[in-house]
């Protein structure tokens, strides 16, 4: 018996075309609707197009809207897996939003195209069907959300964009992906630990993120201040030092109860309070600011943001991260 998957569009490069004067455009239709034929041999296809936005378009507020469409349609009826395919400049945020804020058993699989949909070796069909293959089968099941791409499979927590226009962007380093996807079947080999679930129903309340830089000035960190948010990432450098210049406004930050989380602007590597001077990551843990283990800037940024807005009891924020 076939399985039923959710499929969900919301626009990006994979259902985009290049015009003759050379620009990727959006279609007025999404041209991966008239696909749903090369996948009935695969599952049953129930096809939603949620909204049709380039990927710099989409914000946690669209995030927030597909996971209440999942919720939604898998409380409604049965549902054996959901495929979403999205522009690939923000898709690691939207699967890591959605890794944190759904608890589901049955796979969701991220998927997209670095070439638009009439380029000479466009990938957005073969990256579509590859997922649904994923997403039916059973191994693929209570490994958290997955993103797939360039017949590999990795977890939304772990991957992340690495090249600009190179049909193998998404790479996940340090741990690669947890499987490859061959023409016969899905080698899965790993998979994570545990996973993290938040309530959240809205997002009222706003997080900055800042690039540390050396020379860096405390008045950007006055401006985080000024425009009223509620929390901030910083990416340090190194495992999580700043210049000393800094230490005065993220102290100024954490005294008026706005969170600082810390992560590295390294490509691998882990943020930890290590060093003791001034600016170092242990003075900076010291004075209270929170260390992100694991994850980027733009993850632990929808993490702070999931967790200031969590329903209910308010969360521990330096366990949350940990």
């Amino acid at each position: 018996m076939k399985k039923t998957i959710l499929l969900i569009h919301t626009g990006g490069t994979i259902s985009m075309a290049m015009s003759a004067e050379g620009a990727v455009m959006p279609n007025k239709e999404n041209p991966l609707m008239q696909e749903s034929n090369k996948l009935d041999s695969l599952a049953t296809i129930i096809e939603i197009e949620a909204f049709n936005l380039p990927s710099p378009h989409i914000t946690p507020k669209e995030m927030l809207q597909l996971r209440n469409l999942i919720v939604e349609q898998t409380t409604a009826q049965q549902i054996d897996g959901v495929v979403i395919t999205h522009g690939t400049d923000t898709l690691e945020e939207t699967a890591y939003f959605l890794e944190l804020t759904t608890n589901l058993a049955i796979p969701i699989v991220l998927t997209g195209a670095m070439r638009s949909s009439n380029e000479l070796g466009a990938d957005g069909i073969y990256n579509l069907v590859e997922a649904v293959r994923v997403a039916v089968d059973e191994e693929a099941r209570d490994k958290g959300v997955l993103v797939v791409m360039n017949d590999e499979v990795h977890l939304a927590v772990n991957t992340t964009k690495t090249s600009t226009s190179s049909v193998n962007t998404f790479q996940s380093p340090q741990y690669g992906p947890i499987g490859l996807i061959t023409k016969s079947r899905i080698l899965f080999h790993h998979a994570p630990i545990r996973r993290q679930y938040v309530e959240v129903n809205h997002l009222s309340k706003r997080v900055a993120m800042l690039k540390v830089y050396a020379g860096m000035e405390e008045d950007l960190l006055d401006v985080v201040l000024a425009c009223k948010y509620e929390g901030v990432v910083l990416e340090g450098l190194g495992q999580g030092n700043v210049p000393p210049s800094v230490v005065k406004g993220i102290e100024s930050l954490i005294q008026r109860n706005i969170p600082v989380v810390l992560v590295s602007r390294c490509f691998n590597g882990i943020a930890e309070g290590v060093y003791g001077y001034m600016g170092g990551g242990k003075m900076l843990e010291d004075l209270g600011a929170i260390f992100a283990t694991g994850i980027n800037g733009q993850k632990a940024r929808l993490k702070l943001l999931i967790g200031l807005n969590t329903t209910g009891k308010p969360l521990n924020l330096k366990d949350f991260f940990l």
